[in-house]
């Protein structure tokens, strides 16, 4: 599985998240439909751990196929 932080805001993205700010490292992404807000931290072009990648995608919402 793909754990990069641009793969993430692609899978957001898909979904419905728009960018809204960035503060340092970190960007958020809201959706309007469900009025949620998600954080995803961009740390150079590491990989995120797998469970940090996973809560992200759940506070979303968003499944995904494994």
């Amino acid at each position: 599985m793909n754990l990069s932080p641009k793969y993430l805001i692609k899978l957001l993205e898909q979904n419905g998240f728009i960018f809204k700010r960035s503060k340092g490292s970190h960007h958020l992404y809201y959706n309007p439909e469900k009025n949620i807000t998600v954080t995803v931290p961009l740390h150079g072009n590491k990989d995120m751990a797998k469970g940090t990648f996973m809560a992200i995608l759940k506070q979303a919402g968003v499944e995904v196929k494994r």
